[in-house]
């Protein structure tokens, strides 16, 4: 018989690990719908910032909180080199630009995997910081404070890039570009920038998400493929470039990943996930959250 305090700490793990899938689901979801381009590298480039994270705190002794700072600059910068040094020569050359850009991001994570096996050998790595060992008390359950700062850190990111395609210019120019890309040129947005801004922003949000994932536990460069699994779940149930999709659809995984694992065993997770996929996409094939 199960306690209620087992389900308790189930819905709470889940909502913790369920904003940090949405937040590194949200820019995966927007390169998909703004390019049609499947990012399959998406979750190295988290896992990138994972380890900047790690190797900033052991080498420089930086806070994780302030190893934001370099991560987001770092990885916007390597979202403007994918497009305008891989994806958009590539397109240049094809017609299928979601077939071709599945093989080479395909082969850009096994590269990058590769280069963190060199740099950073296969075992696990575990953040120490100064607050690993504190826990806080929520009622008569105990959570670690690295989870409630990378709930914080997931949520703020969530609400700025929220604000961000709604509430300005630029954002609203990526939406455009989203809903009808010739209909964006024929109004004068500078397609190309956006679309550039937008691998920028998706790369960036990874790397923060990266970072959230590091925060709760511990990394390996092997560790992107599941994190990959969990992407394109949320992606698809949320609805491709909608933010509040993808947030619910993150809530949603993590508590079936961390709440059923108290009812069921683990090796059924998966299972549930996919079933639940399919009946989303037989429902709503458009995701939850788009018309």
């Amino acid at each position: 018989m199960l306690s209620w305090y087992e389900i308790a700490h189930g819905l709470i793990g889940g909502i913790f690990v369920g904003a940090a899938y949405a937040l590194l689901s949200a820019g995966f979801s927007l390169t998909w719908g703004v390019t049609r381009v499947i990012n399959l590298a998406h979750a190295a480039f988290a896992l990138l910032g994972s380890y900047i994270t790690l190797t900033l705190l052991e080498m420089a002794g930086i806070d994780p909180l302030v190893s934001i700072v370099f991560i987001v600059p770092l990885l916007f910068l390597l979202g403007l080199g994918l497009h305008y040094f891989l994806i958009k020569p590539t397109a240049k050359r094809t017609r299928d630009i979601t077939g071709a850009s599945m093989v080479l991001c395909f082969g850009l994570y096994i590269i990058i995997e590769n280069l963190l096996v060199i740099m950073f050998k296969s075992d696990d790595r575990v953040l120490h910081s100064r607050y690993s060992d504190i826990s806080l008390a929520i009622g008569p359950i105990s959570v670690a404070l690295t989870s409630i700062i990378s709930l914080a850190i997931a949520a703020v990111s969530l609400v700025i890039i929220y604000f961000f395609l709604n509430r300005t210019y630029t954002g609203k120019a990526v939406r455009a570009v989203w809903q009808d890309r010739e209909g964006a040129m024929l109004s004068g947005i500078n397609v190309e920038g956006v679309t550039a801004i937008t691998y920028g922003l998706s790369l960036a949000t990874a790397g923060v998400a990266g970072l959230c994932l590091v925060l709760m536990y511990s990394v390996t460069p092997f560790i992107g493929f599941s994190w990959l699994v969990f992407v394109f779940l949320v992606a698809i149930m949320g609805g491709l470039g909608s933010i509040l999709g993808v947030t619910v659809g993150g809530l949603i995984v993590g508590l079936i990943v961390s709440l059923g694992s108290v009812f069921i065993p683990l090796a059924y997770i998966n299972l549930v996930l996919f079933v639940l996929l399919i009946i989303v996409l037989l429902i709503k094939p458009s995701g939850l959250f788009r018309r």
